[in-house]
């Protein structure tokens, strides 16, 4: 596939969910050929208003359209909220260097992910049950605020039927919930683990302690693989603004080692 980068395609917003009070998933539907890897990005583009980058929350597989789950928290966000069914959309990209998937097979992946770092880790998980024959072992811990704050709430009994172990865990439960009450962290120490391959994604406190946490358990740096979306603007290593050390996110990354990055300054900020 060829593409200006510059330039986005036009999409069709078909549906859309309210995940969460502040979050919603909006499916696309491209007016041309569009295809990603999982852990590429793209651009969300809205005419006369700006963009913003988010990765993809849909299968790769799924060629005929695509998600994109989105927290409102800014001015094009806002924006994107306000959209309703049959609305045009401009996206550009994909964006960056996905995960490695090849690399993970015959081995036990383990995925930490917090809040609505789920939307990038949910593409992941559907790329890995696709092929979940060529893996040893599936393993997702999810955390949130609340339960309220869960996304994919009708989702997660379908990845546990397709072979994924599933703990979860939110900061403040509630009398409806009866799973585990704490920081995602704790849900470490309830699985036993061959420590093989381990991927985290959410907000950056929460990446920074997990990442911690796995290096305590016995993880290699090499084998932690981090999705750092830091302060992405353009997209292709232009503007600056996703300068992580030597490295452009947006076209070194989303997608790194720890080993890559862990002796660089402030990657947590």
């Amino acid at each position: 596939m060829s593409y200006n980068p510059y330039k986005p395609i036009l999409s069709k917003v078909t549906s859309i969910i309210d995940e969460t009070h502040n979050i919603k998933t909006f499916t696309l539907v491209h007016e041309e050929e569009f295809e990603f890897k999982t852990g590429q990005f793209v651009q969300f583009v809205i005419s006369e208003v700006g963009e913003a980058p988010f990765t993809p929350s849909s299968s790769p597989y799924v060629k005929e359209k695509m998600d994109i789950t989105i927290m409102k928290a800014g001015r094009v966000t806002n924006m994107i909220h306000t959209l309703k069914e049959g609305d045009l959309v401009g996206i550009r990209g994909p964006f960056g260097k996905g995960y490695p998937i090849e690399d993970f097979y015959g081995r036990e992946v383990l995925i930490l992910g917090g809040g609505v770092g789920m939307a990038p880790l949910r593409s992941l998980l559907l790329t890995l049950i696709a092929q979940k024959d060529k893996f040893k072992r599936l393993l997702l811990l999810y955390g949130a605020k609340t339960p309220g704050d869960i996304i994919y709430k009708e989702q997660f009994a379908d990845w546990k039927r397709q072979g994924v172990e599933i703990y979860r865990t939110v900061d403040n439960g509630d009398e409806t919930w009866k799973e585990k009450t704490g920081v995602v962290t704790v849900l470490c120490d309830d699985v036993k683990v061959g420590k093989e391959i381990a991927i985290v994604c959410g907000p950056p406190i929460m990446m920074r302690f997990g990442t911690f946490k796995l290096l305590d358990m016995g993880y290699r740096p090499e084998n932690i693989y981090l999705s750092m979306e830091k302060n992405m603007s353009c997209g292709i290593g232009k503007c600056g603004h996703c300068a992580l050390g030597p490295y452009f996110v947006c076209k070194d990354g989303p997608v790194f080692k720890y080993s890559e990055i862990e002796h660089l300054e402030d990657i947590w900020d």
